[in-house]
């Protein structure tokens, strides 16, 4: 999340109706679980509270939307403190629906051949979408951007740098669960999907996460 969250998720709030909302927000996370379908069908891992989850789910043999629901429940008392209602309620319907999704997904698509560098081209661009549409209906996916803003609330330490810190642990953790190869494509994915962020992100527009 970006220093601009709380002015542009009341500003996001105000665009749109319940039926916009429900449109963005069903479109986010459809497009997310569909990346993740990808992802996890080559192997890989992503940055942010997702990658965890990801990780968690190779580790432990769960599946990747129960890990998901539950590695942000913590999160949710943070974003009502720090961002408000509307925003905590549009989240934790938006990581319920992607967790669901991310379990249905998988039982009516599959891919017979998905190269990993061309997959994790297109995972990114597709989550990176996915996560603008959300931002635009003052919603978000959860996680530690939530926790990046509280703690430079109240402790200065600029979210940004906290956001950074915890994708280095997520890849650190990474190599030790899969091959560099495939640390190394799951890099591409996450630039790519920050790269999407930030030349079509808006603070006018979106709530940052």
């Amino acid at each position: 999340m970006s220093e601009t969250t709380e002015k542009t998720a009341k500003k996001a709030s105000g665009k749109h109706g319940p039926l916009e909302d429900a449109q963005g927000i069903f479109y986010g996370t459809v497009m997310a679980a569909f990346g993740i379908v990808m992802l996890t069908h080559m192997g890989l891992v992503t940055g942010q509270t997702a990658g965890l989850a990801v990780l968690l789910s190779y580790v432990t043999g769960l599946s990747f939307g129960t890990v998901f629901f539950l590695v942000n429940l913590p999160f949710y008392w943070l974003a009502f403190r720090r961002m408000g209602v509307p925003f905590t309620l549009k989240t934790f319907l938006s990581v319920g629906l992607l967790s669901l999704f991310a379990q249905l997904l998988p039982k009516v698509v599959s891919f017979d051949m998905l190269h990993p560098a061309v997959g994790a081209v297109i995972f990114g661009l597709i989550t990176g979408s996915a996560l603008l549409a959300l931002f635009r209906h003052g919603a978000s996916l959860g996680g530690v951007g939530v926790l990046a803003l509280y703690l430079q609330e109240k402790t200065g330490f600029r979210a940004g740098l906290t956001q950074l810190l915890f994708d280095l642990c997520v890849f650190t953790f990474a190599l030790f669960v899969l091959d560099l190869p495939s640390v190394l494509y799951s890099l591409l994915g996450a630039v790519v999907i920050n790269f999407v962020i930030a030349v079509n992100h808006r603070k006018d527009w979106y709530v940052a996460t």
